[in-house]
């Protein structure tokens, strides 16, 4: 079974960046269209940002112009590069496919505050 391995979180000031990366245990990122997630608390998990196999782009409003989405297939990894976080993105960050189609990963906690 494909696990789904988050990292790079952490605590940020507002202004900020962290860059995420998710790690996949099989070759499911060449073959899918894969994205970032994110769960606030009280909040539904938001698809955040999504790149397809051939490297087209689409990104929420809300990160538009902040967030970076990236793969590198033959390390079955995806990337999120934010920059000028702000509090409201503070949240569990989780990769996928999307649709979702294997099991959640963990996350990683980003946690933006002065």
């Amino acid at each position: 079974q494909v696990q789904l391995v988050e990292s790079g979180g952490g605590l940020v000031q507002p202004g900020g960046s962290l860059r995420l990366s998710c790690a996949a245990s099989g070759s499911i990122f060449g073959f899918n269209a894969v994205g970032w997630y994110r769960q606030a608390p009280g909040k539904q998990r938001e698809l955040l940002a999504r790149i397809g196999v051939g490297g087209i782009t689409w990104y929420a409003d809300s990160v538009k112009g902040r967030f970076t989405i990236s793969r590198d297939n033959a390390k079955n990894t995806v990337y999120l590069q934010m920059q000028r976080l702000k509090p409201e993105d503070t949240a569990v960050y989780y990769c996928n496919d999307v649709p979702p189609l294997t099991s959640w990963g963990q996350g990683t906690q980003v946690t933006v505050s002065s």
